[in-house]
């Protein structure tokens, strides 16, 4: 069951990502909803590259490793699933911090995909051994 809400928490980051990447933020918030102040700062991009296009390889590869744990579940997929929910987890951390304390703004989009990361940290910590 671990695995199956995973891989929807997923799932729901990569949707999130993929409108992110492939529709123009005027077309999908509102002005005053701050979607325009987070995906215009400095802070959407990693090298140059937009945030949401690595959300798009990291949320689509995550998930078809999450979908083969569930088909054939090995210890090695195990550890690197919650290796990435982890690591995921502290940048969502991270870009909420960025988002409420230096841009005084949210993306709701941005929000869904750090949201699900947390959430995917809870399933793992209160599912640690299964």
């Amino acid at each position: 069951m671990k695995y199956r809400i995973l891989l929807a928490l997923f799932i729901i980051a990569l949707t999130a990502s993929l409108i992110l990447s492939l529709i123009p933020v005027s077309q999908i918030c509102d002005p005053n909803e701050g979607c325009d102040v987070v995906q215009h700062s400095s802070y959407s991009k990693t090298l140059e590259i937009k945030n949401s296009y690595f959300g798009i390889l990291i949320f689509a590869l995550g998930s078809l490793l999450i979908y083969s744990q569930i088909r054939k579940p090995t210890q090695k997929k195990r550890k690197l699933i919650h290796a990435i929910v982890i690591a995921g987890s502290i940048g969502a951390i991270y870009l909420i911090y960025i988002q409420k304390f230096v841009l005084n703004a949210f993306c709701k989009y941005c929000m869904t995909i750090d949201i699900s990361l947390l959430v995917a940290l809870l399933v793992i910590i209160f599912n640690w051994k299964k």
